[in-house]
């Protein structure tokens, strides 16, 4: 643990404006499409003006190639999924992504956004991709980046492992609770010893690239350039950040490898698209610019996600009693007909009180299903029955809610792409930081609609609070 002002105040100033020339440099030599794979939507939380495509369908990754964009995202969901369909998901995709490139003749560079705590299919996804694109090309990867990274969720790489800040302190990855995730747990911080653990030992830490802040810092691009343009046998590269500009930094001496030859894989969170996409800041968004239509209906809240941040963000709304509160018990899940009548009972009264303009939240049962050691792909698929039913909530309203939330990165992918039906939305922005906002596309249930897309494990005790008074344009006093 590393107390965080310490480690802030000690660092290398840098001559931004120095950085943000010599970036926009390397970006008007760069011409690779930059395809997202993103293992839930959580991952737009930094971008603006971008398309997210549900469906890996050819017709929809032409398009977001033929976009003047310079990346687009693909939602896969796959930390919803079992290894066997991530690895399909990412097998047909790899090859997809290739043949239309092929076809349109244009290069392409594939980042697989994933959980800035480190969770998530790895290396599985990216193994798969490596595979499937070396397999359809002449594209030959010589590394694989690693870049966690991630500023508004308190995600930091320093002298090689990753923190996440709790307030003050900056605690090692591998203790948080997110280490402990029943499905894609580690025990490592130092990111080399993670890529051996999850690895199982075919990378080693001691074999890993290591791109250091020092050398960040001091702009040293030729000699990071030198690191990436030595890399073969898609050896590991591990990048420390403590900041965008750190990024930046990071992406010219990318960008310049990639220029020269080099064939990289990508594996980061949030912050590395925004860099090497291009994307401008922007500032939060309004209700004026997210509440089109006034219906005179409620607002519908969604929380599924059961991390520490969601279950305190939930009892700080829990406060504010002009908002309803519905729990939906999931554990009936073991109990079929009594789970489809818990169903029925929690749409019912959702639309009654949608209807009647009144902000409504549903959740989750708080408390973890919990079927004991050794079945954690059991668990998995209750949790999809689980995720099925709540998005059958959205999926069979008949009142337009005058926005939507959904809290957690599954929940908001299958309510997203299951209950509004969205098959292409437009990245609006952020409405708080590292909460994306969609606008819904014509094809969904209700087009245009404001869809705010809310990390489990992003912002602090009253964000979520703060969200809704946002978007319902008055204080709601806790």
């Amino acid at each position: 643990m590393r107390a965080a002002k310490e480690v802030f105040d000690n660092l290398s100033a840098v001559d931004t404006r120095i950085v943000d020339e010599l970036l926009a440099k390397e970006w008007q030599r760069f011409d690779k499409k930059i395809v997202v794979l993103d293992d839930d939507p959580t991952g737009v939380q930094t971008v603006h003006g971008i398309s997210v495509f549900t469906d890996w369908s050819e017709k929809s990754i032409e398009q977001g190639f033929l976009e003047k964009n310079r990346l687009f995202f693909i939602l896969t969901n796959s930390r919803s999924l079992i290894a066997s369909e991530t690895e399909a998901v990412h097998q047909e995709i790899g090859r997809t992504v290739s043949q239309v490139a092929a076809r349109l003749n244009q290069p392409f560079v594939v980042i697989s956004r994933a959980d800035s705590t480190l969770r998530g299919h790895y290396p599985l996804e990216t193994e798969t991709l490596k595979a499937a694109i070396e397999a359809q090309t002449d594209i030959v990867f010589d590394g694989e980046v690693l870049i966690p990274f991630f500023q508004e969720g308190g995600r930091y790489t320093i002298d090689n492992t990753h923190y996440v800040q709790y307030g003050a302190e900056l605690v090692p990855a591998g203790e948080t609770e997110f280490a402990k995730d029943r499905t894609f747990g580690y025990t490592k911080s130092h990111l080399g010893e993670w890529v051996e653990e999850k690895s199982n030992g075919a990378y080693k830490a001691a074999d890993t690239t290591y791109i250091t802040l020092e050398r960040i810092r001091t702009l040293e691009i030729d000699k990071i350039t030198d690191q990436l343009l030595a890399v073969q046998g898609f050896q590991k590269i591990v990048i420390n950040a403590v900041d965008y500009v750190d990024v930046k930094i990071v992406t010219i001496a990318l960008l310049r490898a990639m220029m020269a030859g080099k064939n990289f894989m990508f594996r980061s969170a949030a912050a590395l698209p925004k860099i090497i996409g291009g994307i401008s800041d922007k500032p939060y968004l309004t209700r004026e610019e997210l509440v089109t239509e006034e219906t005179g209906h409620g607002g519908l809240i969604i929380v599924g996600s059961h991390v520490k941040k969601t279950t305190e963000q939930l009892e700080e709304l829990k406060m504010c009693p002009s908002i309803r509160f519905i729990e939906f018990d999931c554990h009936l899940v073991l109990e079929p007909d009594r789970f489809q009548s818990e169903i029925d009972r929690v749409i019912a009264l959702a639309e009654e009180l949608l209807a009647s303009g009144q902000t409504v939240t549903v959740y989750t049962r708080r408390e973890r299903l919990d079927l004991g050691e050794h079945r954690q792909d059991e668990e998995l698929l209750l949790s999809v029955k689980i995720s099925d039913a709540v998005t059958s909530i959205v999926e069979r309203l008949t009142v337009r809610p005058s926005y939507l939330i959904a809290k957690g990165g599954i929940t908001s992918s299958d309510v997203g792409t299951k209950g509004l039906r969205v098959r292409r939305a437009t990245v609006a922005g952020q409405i708080k930081p590292g909460v994306p906002v969609w606008m819904t596309g014509e094809e969904s249930r209700f087009p245009g609609m404001a869809y705010v897309i809310f990390p489990g494990n992003v912002g602090t005790k009253t964000t979520l609070r703060e969200t809704v008074e946002i978007l319902t344009g008055r204080v709601l006093s806790p």
